[in-house]
Formats: C-alpha cells, structure tokens, sequence
C-alpha cells in the first residue's frame, strides 16, 4: 500500500484566495502534480460537486473536501495549511486547516479505511494542535502517517483517542467499547439512543458525526451507539441495541439502509454535518422526541422489510434478510400497478383488459375511442398499472441480489428476474434467481484486482458475470423445473373450494398479525400480490387472497385502537395518544400502527391480535370478498367487490381482538423484569 501522503501534497502557510474553490483546485494541482490523478479538471470538479452538496467545514478551523473521482489513480491526502483563513461553511468560522480526500472510484476497502480513520482522527483537539504547530512538511507527512499506520499501539496519547483499531464502519459504543453489540451498564431512569451517520461519498463526515455524537452523549451520561454507513462497508447495530433504544438519531445525507429495522422509534433527523456541528443538540432532541407522543417516528409501512440483523449473522439469517429487502423495494410497484389496474377497472369496466392496448395506442384524448373518456383514460391507467406490475419479478429479484451484494447486484438481479417472467418461472423463479444473482455478484467483487482494473468492476465486470451466471442457470437448468411448479401451485390454490378456503384465510390471518410487518407477515403479503397478475373474472382465487391478507393486517391496529378506547385505565397516556393514530394506521392497511402495543405487551397483545385477524381472513376467504387493490385498505373501497362484507369481517375480527386485549390486560398479569422494560422501548412509557 503507497503512502497516502507525501511531502509534496503538502502546502504550509500560504494564502490560496478567499474562496473554497480556490483553495481546492490548489489541492487538486498538487494531486495531479504528485501523479495521482490523470488530469487536474476531472479531479477539481469531483470535489466542487461534493462541496456542492454540503459543506465541507468543520468546528475548530477545519475543512475537508473531499471526493471519489475517476480522475485519481490511487488514494491520496492533499493538506494545506492557510494563512489567509477560508470560509467553507462551518458554523464557528472560516478554516485555516484544509484537509483534502481524493479516493478512486474503485479504492478498496483497506485505502478507505484508513480515510476514514484519518477524518475520525481530526475530531481530536490535540492532533490538529500539532498539524498548526508543523514547522515543514515532513512533520506533517509524520503525523498523519503516525495516525493512519496499520499499528497504533504507540501513537502519541491524545493523538486518537478512539480504540487502537477503530471499526471504521461498526457500531460506536459509548458504555461498551469491547464489542458494539453490546449495551452499557444503564442506571435506573437513564435512555439509550442509536443513530446512523451517512454522507455521499462515506469517507469523511459519516465517521466524525459518529465520533461527534459518541463524545458528546458519553459528556451527557447518554447510552449511545452508532452504525456508520460509509463507504468502506457497515455493521449493522445488533438488533437487541436496536430494541432496547428510546429514540433514533439519523445524521445523514444519504437512505438510511434497512431504514425499517427502527420502526416505530421516534426519530430525529438531519444533514449529517449537523451531527458534526451540533450533536448535543441533536442528543437533546432525541431525547425530548422520546416522552413526546406527537413526535416525528420512523416509518413502518407495509411496503419496507423489517428485518433486523444481529452481530453474529448465519446464513438463513443474510437469506431472509435479502429476501426481505428484496420484497420491501418491489412492493411499491405492486401497490401502485395494482391501483392503477383496480382505477382502470373503475372507469373502463372489466372488458378494458381486451381493448386496452389498442385504445391507448390508436386513441388519444383528441381522438377519443367509443365509450368516450372514461373508457380511453380506463385503459390508459389499467395499462400504466401492468405495466407498472410487470415490474413485479425483475425488481423483487433486483433487490435481492441487492441485499447480498449491494449495488453491484442489481444488475445482475433484474436480469435474472426478466428471465424468470420470460420462462413463466414467476414469483419462486426471481427468489432464485435474485438469490443466485446475488452471491456471483458478492463473489465476483471478492477478488483482488489491478488498481486499473477496479473501477470497471461494479460497472461493467461484475453485472457482466454474474448476469451470465445467473440467467444461464435459470436459462438451462433451474427455469424449466420453477415455471412447472408455479403453474403447479397456481392450479391447487384455484381448484380450493369449500372448508379449505377459509383455512387457508385463517392461516394467512394469522401470519399478517403474528409479527405485525415482520418476517412472517411479509411472506403472507408477498404470497397475495404475486398471484395478482394471474388473476381474472374467471380466475378469481388471486383476488380472494389479496382481500383476506388486507382484511386481515388491518385488524391489530384497529383493535389497539378500540380497546383504548373501550377501557381506558389499561392504556398509558402515550398509549392512549397512539391509540388514535392507529384508527387511520389501521383503516389504510398499515399493520406497523399496532407495533407500540406489541412492543409493550407482546404475550397479550400479539395473540390477540392474532384471534381476531385469522377470524377476519376466514371470514373474507369464506365470503368470497375479492380486491383487485393491494394496499389502501378502506381507501380502495372501489377496489373491493363485497365492500360490505368487507367492512363487516373487519369489525368483526377488530372487536374480538379488542376484547381479547383486554381480558389478558385485565387477568393476566405481567412481571415487571428488565427484558418487558426493554420490549417497551418503540414508543411507550408504560403506566
């Protein structure tokens, strides 16, 4: 590995102009100057187009610009030591010290590391004390080299304060610094906090809002940990941090990923140089968000996987969280086809599945077809909506490869899930093949290459093998044997009739509230809208299904709702406030609105919830209540053919829960131990 610093990437004392980018395109000259970048243009607007994004000062006169660019040939540090300070940005003034990262787009995981280590190390007042107190460049080149090396057992004391060998992408304990799935000791009375801290480029500012937030919650007496999402990769916080926290800090710039394994936690966020410059008013926030009803918390809609992942992960674990991932992405698509189809329907009638093509090809609205307007916008909606199903496969494949092999396996995936609709191989073939996908990709990026050689891999090298390993083998061996068992499948749920029916609905019912957006409930929902685009006036199974896993996913929240109604005294103020948010939860199809209660009380809550939900899809199953919608709840009434029923199965299963909830509140009585407290942290203080 070359040195990430030498001599001649230093600039001492010198006055670069008055502007940010100014003192940057200096930086890059110097880059491109030592031979580490092909041109200085390529390079300077990389790192303009960061700084465009946020700002790149920090507290103390810091700045760090940095950049991934195709300019650059290997990982380097540009330092500039200014005598005319420089605003870029930063709240307590302009900056004297300017620290530049420019990373390849390929740099592997040991240079980013040691990025990522170096910006860590500038959130220490003593390191960047000896960088102004520098008389040459050779003392600068020292220091970082001193910082960054592989050993730091003999580090200057105050140089890092962090651990010998910080896990630059782990979680951050404050109270536990031997592992970061661990919690500290808390007191009585004390909170736990998590956060994520993401920025574009995952080099800089994602590791020191970490830092950032650690130093100031262990000033604070907080527990806090935080799971860095940067560039060289990232540890999830174990999910029994997860659960045990009060409260959600996000500092990002970027999608939180698995952003639903915090559902239900109030959360508090905001640009992730925000976490750099204020994290103790970030900490104090969270931690108002955690006694306040009405705050901000996470979103966990049906549409997002809810997995968590656990610090020592096994392979059925990384299985069913891709598979998760993958069903969380391509559920959008199903949700709004199916509504655009249900709309088109609506307006066009149920024939519009005959004429839709040539209407809205030989028609227009000057050009209207006979039947008029509703008849040619019908078939403009139902055919945005197939189309938009038909997107069904490619993406639950897609994003499955996604979630083994990030964005690498995207490519691949989607590929795989195309050649899984062309063979008729259906819902079980994308599984297969976005599993398949997404180990060669995973595999493919494992190997060492020329630095050359790099940047070409996730764009070109890696979509290009894994594709071909994964559609050929669905192509030439696995598609065949999947497309016969889903015509096989689809021929049993259709011949099922009588007492059969309603057991399948009783069995989805319970699957939808058993873990309320977990797992269990995804594999119910993913089984109903798959079947959708097989569906027909003839064929109706597909629709019977899709109403029975609605029918029924709305029945926990809306029984949480009822029961804080019907007894009060058994709810806590904040329950009771959540109670009422989980009316409109529950009406829309949001099965997560019940999530409070369950993490409150779940030996009470979740079996009955689970009474009144497997009531409520029998009853629909056995009704023959059919939606062609699949999400919206009450919302899609259009959608519904036996609305009434509907209706009527719902209340039905709502008031059983609501009753069920409240007996076991009643004479069934609960420990108070350590692990219920722990299990109340998602929204709740209990009573």
């Amino acid at each position: 590995m070359s040195a990430l610093i030498t001599p001649e990437l230093v600039a001492l004392d010198q006055n670069l102009g008055d502007a940010p980018a100014t003192v940057i395109r200096h930086l890059a000259e110097l880059v491109a100057g030592a031979g580490r970048a092909t041109e200085i243009e390529g390079l300077y607007a990389d790192a303009l187009a960061r700084e465009a994004k946020t700002s790149t000062g920090i507290p103390g006169g810091l700045a760090i610009p940095h950049c991934r660019s195709a300019a650059v040939t290997e990982p380097t540090l540009a330092v500039a030591r200014l005598s005319q300070p420089v605003d870029f940005g930063s709240a307590d003034g302009p900056a004297d010290l300017i620290f530049m990262i420019a990373a390849p787009e390929g740099a592997d995981q040991d240079h980013l590391k040691i990025l990522s280590k170096l910006a860590r190390s500038l959130m220490k007042a003593d390191f960047t004390a000896a960088l102004r107190a520098a008389k040459t460049p050779e003392e600068i080149v020292t220091l970082v080299t001193d910082i960054v090396a592989p050993v730091t057992a003999a580090a200057p004391a105050g140089a890092h304060s962090a651990p010998a060998a910080p896990r630059a992408t782990s979680a951050v304990p404050v109270q536990a610094p031997t592992g970061a799935g661990t919690t500290g000791p808390a007191t009585a009375g004390s909170r736990r906090l998590v956060a994520v801290t993401a920025c574009p480029t995952g080099i800089a500012h994602t590791y020191m809002a970490a830092d950032a937030l650690v130093a100031a919650a262990k000033e604070m007496g907080i527990d806090l940990q935080v799971e860095t999402q940067g560039s060289a990769g990232a540890t999830p916080l174990a999910a029994s941090v997860i659960a045990a926290a009060d409260a959600v800090i996000f500092a990002v710039d970027v999608d939180v990923r698995d952003k639903s394994r915090f559902a239900g936690k109030p959360v508090i966020q905001s640009p992730v140089k925000r976490g750099i410059d204020e994290p103790k008013k970030m900490i104090q926030e969270a931690l108002a968000a955690v006694d306040n009803p009405n705050a901000r918390r996470v979103s966990g809609g049906g549409a997002e996987a809810s997995d968590s992942v656990s610090e020592n992960e096994h392979m059925g674990q990384k299985v069913k969280r891709a598979l998760l991932t993958g069903v969380s992405y391509m559920i959008p698509f199903v949700a709004g086809g199916g509504l655009l189809i249900a709309l088109g329907f609506l307006l066009g009638g149920y024939k519009i599945t005959e004429v839709a093509d040539v209407v809205v090809l030989q028609n227009s609205l000057w050009n209207l077809p006979e039947g008029g307007l509703a008849i040619y916008l019908g078939a403009v909606l139902f055919k945005i909506g197939a189309l938009s199903m038909g997107f069904l496969v490619p993406a639950l494949a897609g994003y499955i490869a996604y979630g083994i092999a990030d964005r690498p396996g995207i490519a691949p995936g989607f590929v795989a899930g195309a050649v899984s609709g062309f063979m008729g191989a259906g819902f079980l073939g994308g599984i297969v093949g976005g599993l398949l996908a997404g180990v060669a990709a995973a595999y493919i990026g494992s190997f060492k290459v020329p630095s050359w050689l790099r940047s070409l891999m996730p764009v070109v090298i890696i979509p290009l093998l894994a594709s071909i390993f994964a559609s050929g083998l669905m192509f030439l061996v696995l598609g065949g044997p999947i497309a016969w068992l889903t015509v096989a499948l689809s021929d049993w749920l259709n011949g099922m009739t009588g007492a059969s029916v309603v057991i399948l609905g009783l069995i989805l019912g319970l699957m939808m509230a058993f873990d309320l957006g977990g797992p269990v409930n995804k594999v119910a929902y993913s089984f109903a809208v798959a079947g959708l685009g097989a569906a027909t006036l003839a064929n109706q199974a597909p629709w019977q299904i899709m109403a029975a896993v609605m029918a029924a996913g709305m029945v926990p929240p809306l029984a949480m709702a009822l029961a804080t109604v019907l007894d009060r005294k058994l709810f806590s103020p904040v329950e009771r406030e959540n109670g009422k948010a989980a009316w409109l939860l529950g009406a829309s199809f949001i099965s997560e609105g019940a999530i409070p209660f369950a993490a409150a009380d779940p030996l009470r809550v979740i079996p009955a919830s689970m009474l009144g939900a497997a009531t409520t899809g029998a009853l629909t199953m056995a009704w023959g209540v059919t939606s062609k919608a699949p999400h919206g709840g009450m919302f899609v009434f259009f959608a519904i053919d036996n609305f009434l029923l509907f209706a009527l199965a719902i209340i039905i299963g709502t008031v059983i829960s609501a009753i069920a909830v409240i007996v076991l509140k009643r004479y069934v009585r609960k420990a108070p131990t350590a692990e219920n407290a722990e299990l109340a942290n998602t929204t709740l203080v209990n009573a």
